[in-house]
């Protein structure tokens, strides 16, 4: 297992406001990554899509648009595999007690399925205690 600060190791950090146009600054981290790793083309729209649908929730829903608090975006590249943190300000939210999206009650709801599809689209996906931090794994 490599370690954090090993050479093969990168390290990339973003501290965005909580404003929907920040999303613009992510998407560029992703491309940057995706380019410089030769990260297929499945792997970077999981990428794309997760990280989006994660970043815009913690925006609106963990830091409630309030633009006084971040949004942290940490990845961590090595030859194998990307792993993702994003965490919020937010209280966090129960990630085990989610209405079940394909339920025939939900199917008609537009919202109500951003963890149902990062956890599919995702290699790993894990939450924290509280819900206000997710990591995603992605290999390459």
């Amino acid at each position: 297992m490599q370690e954090a600060n090993s050479p093969t190791t990168e390290l990339y950090t973003l501290q965005l406001p909580s404003r929907r146009d920040s999303i613009i600054q992510l998407e560029a981290l992703i491309e940057e990554i995706a380019d410089k790793h030769q990260v297929s083309e499945d792997t970077f729209a999981n990428m794309m899509t997760c990280l989006n649908e994660v970043v815009i929730n913690a925006i609106v829903h963990g830091n409630k648009l309030d633009p006084d608090k971040k949004v942290i975006v940490n990845a961590e590249v090595d030859s194998k595999r990307i792993i993702w943190t994003v965490t919020d300000e937010g209280a966090g939210f129960d990630y085990l007690n989610l209405p079940d999206p394909t339920a025939e009650e939900n199917l008609e709801k537009l919202t109500g399925r951003g963890v149902f599809i990062i956890k599919h689209l995702a290699d790993q996906c894990i939450f924290n205690a509280s819900g206000n931090e997710v990591e995603l794994h992605f290999k390459i």
